[in-house]
């Protein structure tokens, strides 16, 4: 073999990208219930958008970022995320400029160097949707009702939405003195990049991973303990929102999520069937990128799933999707003197919408029926020297074994009556 797959990257293959085709097609139709426009950005960015949108404090920027300079000596970064590519494309395409909110959804490769695990890959897909232009908390609660309303038609149970409010620019003064001065006795045991945290961003220290920096925050002051009057109302309503559509959730006080860009609202959901990495998506609001990317002010609120492990959790969970092509009808020739009225017979069944194919290895009449029935064609369709003097068409119905015999002239019309049926 000449070479093989990067590591953290996957080939996604027949029988498997069905799979991924029906989950995809599943949030298109949810995108249109909620009126959610599609948008599709560029795989990769100038690396700017990523240091002042995601934040420089971030894992991903410090050490998860594909970044590398092109010919003209620009630096590049393949997208990790695509708030920022779609706050970007909002400001650089003026949309702004019409009815507000805009609300829009995509989906597409993300790329993070990071280690591989379950569910986690660096090239990794998401699927996700932004709202720009309301502070409403009854949006906040829209897009967590979104996402919600997206698994169950998945089909995906015994999960946990987790929701906290991480404040706003006045809150954080509050929150900054408060982590500052609960971690200070334990710099000694943080990790080197929690330590740059302390006076950067401390609220980057309870989104660590690292087992001793978890311990160490166990008791670290909530950011609910330092909300505003406009924050804590905002929060009350969103879950007031959440409680009137009968949707469960946990206030987790330590959740703050891995991006520096979000105020207010953060939530995440969680999937215990794929282990230590049991977020499946999550999202917030994050009033402030909009202007940091060098736009007005400008409130946003969106989400981004992860579909690797929205697929894991529909395996572990035994939700099965049988979306492989079969084709309706299967055509069978006997003999080369068949070859071009079968092949004219193939695309005429196409062409009025039925899904059809023929063999293409010269295999025996035997061979082709024993290949039609592993295709799961409901019909063969047998044409050999007596159907072509007869002018008509065999057919068979591979469920019952029952066969007609068919004019060459009536057979499309036939079939499409058979396979409506």
């Amino acid at each position: 073999m000449l070479t093989t797959r990067p590591r953290g990257t996957n080939d996604i293959i027949p029988g498997e990208v069905e799979k991924w085709r029906w989950v995809e097609d599943q949030f298109y139709r949810v995108c249109a219930l909620y009126g959610y426009n599609e948008i599709r950005t560029p795989v990769f960015e100038h690396t700017e958008l990523f240091q002042r949108g995601v934040g420089d404090t971030t894992d991903i920027v410090e050490k998860e970022m594909y970044t590398f300079t092109d010919r003209g000596d620009r630096s590049i970064t393949l997208r990790p995320e695509n708030t920022a590519p779609a706050v970007r494309a909002y400001l650089e395409n003026k949309l702004y400029a019409g009815p507000q909110p805009v609300k829009l959804f995509y989906s597409g490769p993300m790329f993070r160097y990071d280690r591989p695990q379950a569910g986690r890959f660096r090239q990794f897909h998401q699927v996700g949707a932004e709202v720009f232009g309301s502070n409403d908390p009854a949006v906040d609660s829209e897009v967590i009702a979104m996402a919600m309303d997206f698994y169950g038609r998945l089909g995906l149970k015994n999960l946990e939405l987790h929701i906290n409010s991480v404040g706003c620019p006045e809150c954080r003064p509050r929150q900054r003195r408060e982590l500052k001065k609960y971690f200070q006795p334990h710099l000694d045991v943080l990790c080197r990049n929690c330590r740059d945290r302390f006076e950067k961003n401390p609220l980057r220290i309870l989104d660590c991973k690292e087992q001793r920096c978890a311990e160490a925050g166990a008791g670290a002051p909530s950011t609910l303990d330092c909300l505003c009057g406009d924050c804590a109302d905002h929060f009350a309503q969103v879950k007031k929102g959440l409680d009137l559509l009968n949707i469960p959730y946990v206030i987790n006080r330590r959740l703050v999520r891995g991006l520096d860009y979000y105020t207010h609202t953060a939530f995440e959901i969680m999937a215990k069937d794929i282990g230590a990495q049991s977020s499946i998506g999550g999202g917030g609001r994050y009033n402030g990128l909009i202007e940091t990317c060098g736009g007005p002010p400008t409130p946003g609120v969106g989400y981004a799933l992860g579909m690797e492990r929205i697929i894991l959790t529909m395996e572990r969970q035994g939700v099965t999707v049988n979306t492989a092509f079969k084709p309706a009808v299967f055509v069978v020739t006997a003999g080369t003197e068949a070859a071009d009225t079968a092949y004219k017979l193939l695309f005429s069944l196409r062409s009025a919408g039925i899904p059809a194919d023929k063999d293409y290895l010269g295999r025996s009449l035997k061979a082709q029926m024993k290949y039609a029935g592993k295709t799961g064609a409901r019909f063969v369709v047998i044409i050999g020297a007596e159907e072509l003097e007869r002018g008509s068409a065999l057919v068979r119905d591979m469920s019952s074994g029952n066969q007609e015999t068919v004019v060459f002239e009536d057979t499309v019309g036939y079939l499409v009556l058979k396979n409506q049926a």
